[in-house]
Formats: structure tokens, C-alpha cells, sequence
């Protein structure tokens, strides 16, 4: 693969109650442990949440494209990743993702295929294949 584009980005401090700061400045975040894994919370953001907005973008964009490739309507749609982490039963931690992807003016067939093969073109849904549990919620709310 010849990259087109880099990302760069530097966390510095406690790794997950640190701070992190793309190369151009774009992001600039102090992050938190989530309370619900004995950290502090809050109003800082934690690496699931930017993984779950990454991929939600991604996949949104890639479903764009293959909706836009079997001239689908695409109005109004949208993906929310839902980015769980737990322990993985060896001493560590694992993820798991949920995408809820809406096309409100699509029929259900339609959306389902879009999906199908959105999630075969994905950047984010090739790198997770495989490797974490991805499920696929596809709803629609036709006219």
C-alpha cells in the first residue's frame, strides 16, 4: 500500500489520564479514564470515544460512496459507533464495536446491501476484521 495520508499524533503523561495533541494541532485533548473503569470521568475524552467517532466518520463516508455509486438517496443519513472495552480473559483488555447506521430515505434492502458493502470497503471495518466483534444495526424510516 502507497500512503496518500498520515496521521501523527503524540500522547504524552499517564497514557489513558494523559494528554494527546495531533501534529498540526487539529487535536489538542487531555484524556480521562472513564468512571466506569475506576478513573475520574468527566469532560475529557478517553481513546474509545475518539476510536468510536473515527470509525463512525469512516464508515459513514464509505457507505456515501457505495450509496452514491447505486444511486441511493443518502439524506439524512448517519452512523453512531458505539465502542465497548472489557477484559479479554488473559490479563488484558479487548474491544468491541457496534455501528447503528440510519438511511431514512432508503428501504431496508437497499440500506442492508449499502451496509454490506460499505463494510467491505472501510478502512476501519478492514483493520477491525477479524480481530474485534463488529455488528451492524441498519435501519430505515422510508416515506
Amino acid at each position: 500500500m502507497a500512503a496518500v495520508y498520515t496521521a501523527v499524533a503524540t500522547a504524552t503523561g499517564d497514557g489513558r489520564g494523559g494528554h494527546t495533541q495531533s501534529s498540526d494541532g487539529v487535536i489538542n485533548l487531555d484524556l480521562a479514564v472513564p468512571k466506569e473503569m475506576g478513573g475520574p470521568g468527566g469532560e475529557s475524552a478517553n481513546p474509545e470515544m475518539l476510536f468510536a467517532a473515527g470509525y463512525a466518520a469512516c464508515f459513514h463516508g464509505a457507505a456515501r460512496l457505495v450509496a452514491g455509486k447505486q444511486k441511493a438517496d443518502t439524506t439524512g443519513s448517519s452512523v453512531t459507533a458505539e465502542v465497548g472495552i472489557g477484559p479479554n480473559g488473559q490479563g488484558g483488555f479487548a474491544l468491541e464495536v457496534k455501528l447503528n447506521v440510519n438511511f431514512p430515505a432508503m428501504d431496508q434492502a437497499t440500506a442492508e446491501s449499502v451496509v454490506e458493502t460499505a463494510h467491505q470497503v472501510c478502512p476501519y471495518s478492514n483493520a477491525t476484521r477479524n480481530n474485534i466483534p463488529v455488528e451492524l444495526v441498519v435501519t430505515t424510516n422510508p416515506a
